[in-house]
This record gives C-alpha cells, structure tokens and sequence, in this order.
C-alpha cells in the first residue's frame, strides 16, 4: 500500500482539529502555540546571523565575560534598542487594524536605526518573519510593505491572530535576548551553562522592560546605549567577523 501524500495528510489533520468539540476542559492556546512557533530560534528569520554589535564588543574587551554580556545587554535592553522595539511592536500590535497609523509606525522603525548595519538586522529580520509568516494566511501580510521592521511585523501579525500584546511583547524581548547571549556563547565562547544562567539572571529585567514599555507612546522612544550604537558603527569595518552586525 502506498503511503498517502504529504499534503493529504495535512489536510487530514486540519479537518480534524477544526471538527473536534472542543469540552470546557480542553486548553485554549489564544495564539500562544503561534508565537511559541513564530520566535523559536527554529523559525527561518536568520537570527543566528546577527550579534547586534557583541561581536565588536567581545573584540574590544567591553563584554569578555559572563559579568560584561550581562551588563551589556541590560543597558540594551533597559535603555536601547531592546527599550525601542518594545515600544514599537505595542504600537504596531494596536495599530493592526488601522492601515494609514500601521504605515507610520513602520516608516518611524525604518528611520529609527544609526547606522546601516541596524537597519539591515531589523529590516531582514522583519521581512524573513513575514515571508514564514504566509504559513499561516492572513490580511495583515498583504497591509505591511517591504522592508519592515522585525518588532513591527511581530507586533501586527500578532494582534491579528489575537495573541495578547503583552505575550508578544514579553516573547519578542525574550527572543531579542536570547540571540544576543547565544552570539556571546559562540563568540567568547562562554559555554552553554554560562549562557543559560546568565538568560536566568536577564528574566525580572525582561518583565520590568515589558511593564514598563506598556503605558509609554512613540514620543518616549529614544536610546542613550551609546557604547552599543558605537559598536553597530564599527562593526561594519571590523577586519574579521563571524556575523552580519
């Protein structure tokens, strides 16, 4: 007997889930299955490509140990860029439904980067995230432009499948994070203990950025990591590089 095509089974699949009575037992997910999926280290955006600035870092000595990656994300998180793409994806994920406030968000995230290598690691990562996105078919994909910013995209595609805006907010910085430290882990390299305690230490300063981003508007955002936008600038000529910023 010959085995029933992929696409066969799929199909088979979907007709069930969408057939099954669901008993006030059962787990309603309210998209969280989506996002676990959608900032999986596994979904094709290319994350593992970017150091946002840490390659440069570890180079000059400012981030050399477990002590200096934690520090430096801290700063990024609570006063950079990681502070910004809060901001920005809670804005995108309230503006979904309203196409010409969506347009200027992303315009704004677009213009909001210091040099060409930031804007290359949001904008990839944002158009990446939409493409792998279409598995999941939706209006909101065809409304965000080319070029998009990765909070933007997540913040929007989000709202339009009813995650919570602060699950999205809270899993996206998570995801900032964790690529961070695991560029700091092959960079250094630290080892996979280090990387997980110091993921372990970064969890209360990942709620209190995500609490705090939540009642702050687009007049709020601003950075005053100066020391990581420097290493953005500088990677671009760094003589020897493992990843793209």
């Amino acid at each position: 007997m010959r085995p029933a095509p992929a696409a066969a089974i799929i199909t088979t699949i979907m007709t069930t889930m969408t057939t099954t009575t669901m008993t006030e037992a059962s787990l309603s997910d309210d998209g969280f299955l989506k996002l676990l999926t959608w900032l999986s280290p596994a979904f094709p955006t290319g994350g593992f490509a970017y150091s946002h600035g840490i390659e440069w870092a570890v180079e000059t000595g400012d981030a050399k140990s477990t002590a200096g990656i934690v520090g430096w994300i801290v700063d990024i998180l609570e006063q950079g860029s990681g502070r910004t793409d809060a901001i920005l994806l809670r804005h995108a994920h309230r503006a979904a439904g309203d196409a010409a406030a969506l347009a200027e968000i992303a315009d704004l995230a677009a213009a909001l980067p210091g040099c060409r290598e930031r804007l290359l690691e949001t904008t990839a990562q944002g158009n990446a995230f939409l493409a792998a996105a279409r598995a999941w078919p939706h209006p909101i994909l065809q409304r965000l432009g080319d070029d998009i910013a990765y909070p933007v995209a997540v913040g929007a595609v989000a709202a339009a499948h009813g995650i919570a805006e602060d699950r999205a907010t809270l899993g996206f910085l998570h995801t900032f994070a964790a690529n961070m430290v695991s560029s700091a882990v092959r960079i250094i390299p630290l080892g996979q203990q280090a990387g997980l305690r110091i993921l372990a230490a970064l969890e209360p300063v990942l709620v209190a950025v995500c609490d705090e981003s939540r009642d702050l508007t687009l007049d709020d955002i601003g950075s005053s990591a100066i020391r990581a936008d420097l290493a953005a600038m500088h990677h671009e000529t760094q003589y020897t590089r493992l990843f793209r910023t």
